[in-house]
């Protein structure tokens, strides 16, 4: 076991371990997101149709951002863009705090949404700087184990932070990304690849937004993401809701869902070491069915025990897709676009943050849980068969020779010159 985690951590560069500790300590002190709607319905006394507008907008924030911040990433730098966004983030949060007025608080939460997702196409563009591509999926796992574990913690201390006053929780946050930022200030150099003189106008023109979304493939892993993500995101919403339907209490969903943090903090390391030079594609297409079957599932489900197991199957899809993906996206990426191409699929969980709440609401209140349940087992389906399409596609155009005379990551170029580098092939 010792040696297994060692294997794990090693082989890894320092910048990557001060970025990871960086987004812990962002992660341990994310508690806003997590008591808004509480906060606005207990502390302040407005209606939770109030709550729910807040909530979209913070999540509308976080979708203008994914390609803003992703444009920015290109054009100032990884660092630069990370600074900016933990700062305004503090910032955000702090004010969050104090305002009052209905409206304030609205256009307040939208800049929180903003500037919090703004750090995320950063983030995975300098691990794909600084990373070696065959160690990309075993970095980004990591991150994403940073990511959970923090989050596990923050909403553990929250409730109890809460109980001394809401405005320590906005402080709190805002204290610790201010930490964040000092130590991308200190310990984070630059990352973006350099262009020489003579390529930088060519390659500013060649990569650009229109490039991203002319990228065929690219988009359609995109749409797939996006799919994918709004059936996990039925876990914060509709799952509540049927819990509820079948006598089940607050804390009984509490219980639960805490399984999905468990394992992940438990056996992302494990997964990642069984995953991490496998076949992308299959992965993908094994992740889905996870996830589609676990949600599917649901609509046996009665106790929270039944819950739980349902969980545990598409919690290991969740764990299997994160990195698997994350890593592709860096292995479609030029250098000079890597930005933008993780702000693009950092824009499909956005838009289904936003989405996957009012279409299973809507599927609920119509024809009921066991209809939505079918439902996003169908789409686990039908994501699992376009990422087998997808991929397959991909390798026929390798194999004839169009992924290895370019780089400019759209096209015919999708596998990419890394790919080549990498052990993990696109198709197996």
């Amino acid at each position: 076991m010792r040696r297994a985690a060692v294997e794990s951590v090693s082989g890894l560069p320092r910048t990557f371990w001060w970025l990871w500790t960086s987004t812990l300590v962002n992660r341990l002190g994310s508690f806003v997101a997590t008591f808004l709607a509480m906060y606005l319905t207990v502390e302040r006394g407005y209606s939770a149709t109030y709550a729910g507008l807040v909530a979209a907008l913070h999540g509308l924030g976080g979708v203008v951002s994914s390609v803003g911040a992703g444009v920015l990433t290109d054009r100032l730098g990884r660092r630069p863009t990370l600074m900016l966004a933990q700062v305004g983030t503090a910032a955000s949060v702090a004010l969050l705090g104090f305002v009052e007025h209905p409206v304030a608080i609205a256009a307040v939460a939208f800049a929180v949404g903003m500037t919090s997702n703004g750090s995320r196409p950063a983030v995975q563009a300098m691990i794909a700087d600084i990373v070696r591509p065959e160690d990309r999926v075993r970095a980004y796992s990591l991150n994403y184990w940073a990511i959970n574990l923090g989050f596990a913690v923050s909403a553990s201390a929250a409730g109890l932070i809460a109980e001394h006053g809401y405005l320590l929780l906005f402080l709190g946050e805002a204290a610790m990304t201010l930490v964040c930022a000092v130590l991308v200030f200190v310990r984070l150099p630059e990352s973006r690849p350099e262009r020489t003189e003579e390529s930088a106008a060519e390659d500013e023109e060649r990569v650009s937004m229109g490039t991203v979304l002319r990228d065929g493939p690219f988009m359609a892993m995109v749409a797939l993401s996006f799919l994918i993500s709004t059936v996990f995101m039925q876990a914060y919403v509709a799952l509540p809701v049927d819990m509820a339907g079948k006598g089940l209490s607050s804390s009984d969903y509490g219980l639960a869902i805490a399984v999905n943090g468990v394992l992940i903090v438990a056996l992302q390391i494990p997964v990642t070491r069984f995953i991490e030079h496998r076949d992308p594609g299959r992965l993908l297409v094994v992740s889905s069915l996870l996830a589609g079957g676990g949600f599917g599932l649901t609509a046996f489900a009665g106790s929270v025990g039944a819950y739980a197991l349902t969980i545990c199957v598409w919690t290991l899809g969740e764990m299997v897709n994160a990195p698997t993906q994350t890593g592709l996206v860096a292995r479609l990426a030029p250098a000079h676009g890597r930005g933008r191409y993780q702000g693009m699929y950092t824009l499909s969980w956005s838009v289904a943050a936003l989405v996957a709440p009012l279409a299973g609401g809507a599927v609920l209140d119509h024809w009921g849980s066991g209809t939505l349940w079918g439902l996003t087992a169908a789409v686990g389906a039908v994501t699992a068969a376009g990422y087998a399409l997808l991929l397959r596609t991909a390798a026929r155009k390798d194999a004839g020779g169009n992924a290895g005379d370019g780089d400019t990551g759209g096209g015919e170029a999708a596998v990419g010159p890394e790919s080549v580098k990498s052990p993990a092939p696109v198709e197996g």
